[in-house]
């Protein structure tokens, strides 16, 4: 690999200011404004709308669709039973 075609990875702290969370990792993400970390060191922060800590599903807070609750409204604005095209129920004879 050329190393002059590469991006700049290097250690950058990913802050999600909702829930007051951070974590450190490595990315070729940059940002002017710095953190210091726990460990002294100073790194660039990049602030993020949702994270792990604060996303929906995997704070157990998702929002479930209720299918049952579809059908039964169906059901009811157009009828308990669908008919064939030739104006037969859908059951088979036998």
């Amino acid at each position: 690999m050329q190393q002059d075609k590469q991006p700049d990875y290097h250690a950058v702290v990913f802050r999600d200011r909702a829930a007051g969370f951070a974590f450190l990792t490595r990315s070729t993400a940059t940002s002017e404004r710095t953190i210091e970390w726990d460990d002294g060191e100073t790194y660039p922060v990049v602030d993020v709308e949702i994270s792990s800590e604060s996303h929906p599903f995997y704070t157990g807070k998702a929002r479930t669709v209720d299918s049952e609750g579809r059908i039964a409204q169906f059901e009811k604005r157009y009828g308990g039973s669908v008919q064939g095209a030739d104006g037969g129920d859908d059951k088979d004879p036998a």
